[in-house]
C-alpha cells in the first residue's frame, strides 16, 4: 500500500505544480508579453484570472461545509 500512496502523492504534487506554474505564468508574466504573440492563444482572457480562483474557493468551502455538516449530523445520531 505504501507504493500506491507514494504514486498518488507524486501525481497530486505534479498536478498542483503544473496548475501553479500555469497560473503564475498567466497572471504575472503574460501581461508583459505583446498581445499579438502566439502564446496568448493558450491562456484564457485576463478577466478569468480572478473569477477562476474565486469560483474554486467558493466551491471548496461549500463542499467542506457540507462535509462538516454531515459529520456533525452523523455524530449526533450515534449519541442518540
Amino acid at each position: 500500500m505504501e507504493l500506491a500512496d507514494r504514486a498518488v502523492g507524486l501525481l497530486l504534487s505534479s498536478i498542483s505544480l503544473s496548475i501553479f506554474t500555469y497560473y503564475t505564468f498567466w497572471v504575472i508574466i503574460l501581461p508583459f508579453v505583446d498581445s499579438d504573440h502566439f502564446i496568448h492563444k493558450y491562456f484564457l482572457p485576463q478577466d478569468y484570472a480572478i473569477l477562476v480562483p474565486v469560483f474554486a474557493g467558493v466551491t471548496l468551502l461549500s463542499l467542506l461545509s457540507v462535509f462538516i455538516g454531515m459529520v456533525i449530523l452523523k455524530s449526533k445520531k450515534k449519541k442518540a
